[in-house]
């Protein structure tokens, strides 16, 4: 048994896929290929298994000797704005928007960066090494040191709070669905000394209510608070506070695609969109581009994944990239997605621009999107298979400039994900429905 990275670092079932004992041979390979003269830096979300994973990959840093500070619990935005200030490397324990029996870790380089692939695959032969060679930890004083590192928390909020002008959110009535995560403190503070009247929901964690019918996965608690209160907006943040998913006064959902096309339009306005162009993923929806080339905006598009999107940024010297699900890189102020900060920054420009939110984001006009993940008995042979393809040229035609198909296989499982945007749901629906029935022909279903 071993480990693999995924999308967003390592990740599996606390104690089944992620044991102590892997996670020691994982804190013992990232030291290997991380080589850096300042301790890693570590936090964690509110996971029950936190402190175990922690305790586990504080000790493989330690034995291949390595030194580790502990954060504490601290959203992922705040340890990557840590790592920068110190150029420390860092780790996060966190499954983001998983359930409380799922736990994970990701690295950052030395300054905050999420890893590159080259660096991920080094530490995956490092981990097979170390569990196929038994190669003794260190011994002595090359035994690595550990030690708890305070202020992480009061640091981060403080680059939130400077990321805008004082009382920016004077007089707002903004209500917080924490999701019982790593924000639960760091949030409502920042809003709150930013002058909202700030509403906190599911901010009481006991290591197992993360997520739970919650925060940006499941924000219609919010929808109903939000409406109850008669609040400007709400925002709901995942479990380790990098992405965040707004709900307008009238409680219409607000994502990530929405807070990209306000937050570059507004920026544009401003002189303040580097190249007049974004960076998102092949997921984003039609209605984004549609509503950026109104605005003369480019999209560069990546693979799922905000490290891709900041891989983009960096390439084409962008300030702005992000995600459809709330992951949102303001490349001035972070080098990661920020939950709490998008937040922040998107209701600034609700601010500026004097309007509702509601009417902010209806610069977007969403298509209707289908994704199915068909199981399949051979993936293998996804690029091979003729048939298929030919299927699906024949779909996109079809669609003209009103719809897209986009096929992904999964890396993990023997699983192909078809998705079809198209201006009409029952024709999406039709085209998904065309294209799993080819795709099972080709490749053979699976239960």
């Amino acid at each position: 048994m071993t480990l693999k990275f995924g999308t967003d670092g390592v990740r599996g079932v606390a104690g089944v896929d992620l044991t102590p004992e892997l996670v020691v041979a994982l804190g013992r390979a990232a030291v290997r290929a991380l080589v850096a003269d300042a301790p890693f830096l570590i936090a964690r979300d509110t996971r029950r298994s936190g402190p175990m994973l922690e305790a586990a990959l504080v000790a493989g840093i330690c034995a291949e000797g390595g030194s580790a500070e502990l954060l504490g619990v601290l959203p992922t935005p705040g340890l990557a704005g840590a790592c920068a200030e110190a150029a420390a490397p860092g780790a996060m324990i966190s499954a983001s928007h998983n359930p409380y029996p799922d736990n994970g870790i990701k690295f950052f380089e030395a300054g905050g960066r999420k890893l590159r692939d080259d660096t991920e695959a080094r530490i995956e032969l490092e981990i097979n090494a170390i569990l196929a060679d038994g190669s003794p930890p260190r011994a002595g004083v090359e035994v690595g040191t550990a030690a708890a590192r305070p202020g992480a928390l009061d640091a981060y909020v403080a680059r939130l709070v400077a990321a805008v002008d004082p009382d920016t959110l004077r007089g707002q009535t903004i209500v917080l669905d924490c999701g019982h995560g790593a924000a639960f403190a760091a949030a409502p503070a920042a809003f709150a000394q930013l002058g909202a009247e700030v509403l906190v929901r599911n901010a009481e964690p006991d290591g197992v209510n993360i997520n739970d019918r919650c925060g940006s996965t499941d924000p219609s608690g919010l929808i109903t608070a939000v409406r109850n209160a008669g609040a400007d907006a709400g925002l709901a943040f995942d479990g380790d506070a990098d992405r965040v998913v707004a709900v307008d006064e009238r409680g219409g959902i607000v994502d990530g695609d929405h807070i990209l096309a306000i937050a570059a339009i507004d920026m544009k306005a401003r002189g303040r969109l580097r190249g007049d162009a974004i960076a998102t993923t092949v997921m984003a929806n039609l209605g984004l581009r549609r509503a950026l080339d109104r605005h003369s905006i480019t999209v560069f598009e990546t693979p799922v994944g905000d490290r891709h999107v900041l891989a983009a940024m960096e390439e084409h010297d962008l300030v702005l990239g992000g995600e459809q699900s709330g992951h949102v890189i303001f490349g001035a102020h972070a080098v990661t997605g920020d939950g709490p900060l998008a937040g922040i920054l998107l209701l600034e420009a609700m601010t500026r621009a004097g309007a509702p939110l509601s009417e902010m984001a209806a610069v977007v006009t969403k298509y209707p999107q289908v994704l199915r993940n068909v199981r399949v008995r051979e993936r293998a042979g996804l690029e091979g298979a003729d048939a298929f393809w030919s299927e699906v040229r024949d779909v996109e035609a079809a669609l003209g400039d009103e719809g897209r198909v986009l096929v992904r296989p999964s890396g993990t499982e023997p699983v192909v994900r078809v998705m079809v945007e198209a201006s009409d749901e029952a024709v999406a629906n039709a085209a998904v429905d065309r294209l799993t029935a080819a795709l099972e022909a080709s490749l053979g279903s699976a239960p």
